[in-house]
């Protein structure tokens, strides 16, 4: 996508960040976003409930309050399924209440694959916008939600689980990241860049911010936090097309250390579904942020590695 070279955009495509931000006055500014998929899990309600958290998610990584939603449908027309439908909204309807927007109409098409999503709408100061572009040396890296809801979304379409033995991922699909952006916003300018972790993988995500903010980061792999299971699962070969992809990507700009395993690599560029926040965060302010987010009940608040000068490799991975 081209930039935009008009003062009031404030935030475009061309950093990679999660939402485009447009300026309407020196106190205002709007931040919108788009985000849908196909269902991930067979309950319909969860389905919709999963899809609002991860549309309302882009907005609460650049530090907005959600305002309104849309609804983008499309669904088959077959009338058993529109009972099928009507869970879904109600659950990205819950989803926009819980975050204290509107849901205030949508667009609709037939098509044989269901896939359900919103347009979401926030505001923000202009001064106070959290891109994925201001990490700094030093900053340390804290992530909200645990990885690994691709892998188990997959062995659950392949029936090598069955819903119930997700129903953890489910929880933490369908959590707003309103509290993991309560407790980042409490810190203000000690918060340098934030991002969700969705479908390009938490190193996906890693590398957009790095290479937007010109600096490199060092990951501790053994520091990161991966739901129960999910090893176990990529050992048998339970993992998404888009994972594998992920990995490659990232292996372009990647330092492996020789010990971290091949289903380690796996795990952590696993495509998410409403994954958490990434977060850069000055040092000295680490531990206040972590405290903050035990206080919201956030997933999990985990300090995962650091942010270091540019250097050969966009991500350098040790075990």
């Amino acid at each position: 996508m081209p930039h935009v070279d008009d003062p009031r955009v404030l935030v475009d495509a061309v950093t990679r960040d999660d939402a485009a931000v447009f300026k309407l006055s020196d106190e205002k500014a709007i931040v919108v976003s788009v985000d849908f998929f196909a269902p991930i899990v067979d309950d319909p309600y969860a389905f919709g409930r999963i899809a609002g958290a991860n549309a309302f998610s882009d907005l609460y990584a650049m530090g907005a309050t959600p305002l309104l939603a849309l609804n983008l449908v499309a669904w088959p027309r077959d009338p058993s399924m529109l009972e099928l439908l009507g869970s879904a909204l109600e659950g990205g309807l819950d989803a926009a209440r819980e975050a204290g927007a509107f849901v205030l109409g949508g667009h609709s098409i037939d098509d044989k694959e269901p896939k359900y999503g919103m347009v979401t709408v926030g505001e923000i100061h202009p001064d106070r916008v959290i891109s994925n572009a201001g990490a700094m040396p030093g900053d340390l890296l804290i992530l909200t939600k645990p990885l690994g809801t691709g892998i188990l979304s997959t062995a659950l379409k392949r029936d090598l689980l069955i819903e119930s033995d997700i129903r953890y991922a489910i929880e933490v699909m369908s959590e707003l990241n309103a509290g993991a952006a309560k407790a980042m916003l409490e810190l203000g300018n000690a918060v340098h860049a934030a991002t969700d972790v969705t479908g390009f993988g938490l190193l996906g995500h890693l590398r957009s911010m790095m290479e937007a903010s010109g600096k490199s980061a060092r990951v501790s792999a053994g520091d990161v936090p991966i739901i129960e299971g999910v090893s176990d699962l990529i050992e048998r070969d339970s993992v998404p097309g888009g994972t594998k992809s992920n990995l490659a990507h990232v292996n372009e700009v990647t330092a492996w250390s020789d010990s971290v395993s091949d289903v380690g690599r796996l795990a952590l560029s696993d495509a998410q579904t409403s994954g958490g926040l990434l977060i850069a965060v000055e040092p000295s302010k680490a531990s206040d942020l972590i405290k903050l987010l035990q206080q919201q009940e956030t997933p999990v608040a985990a300090q995962i590695g650091e942010v270091v000068e540019k250097g050969k490799a966009v991500i350098e991975v040790i075990d």
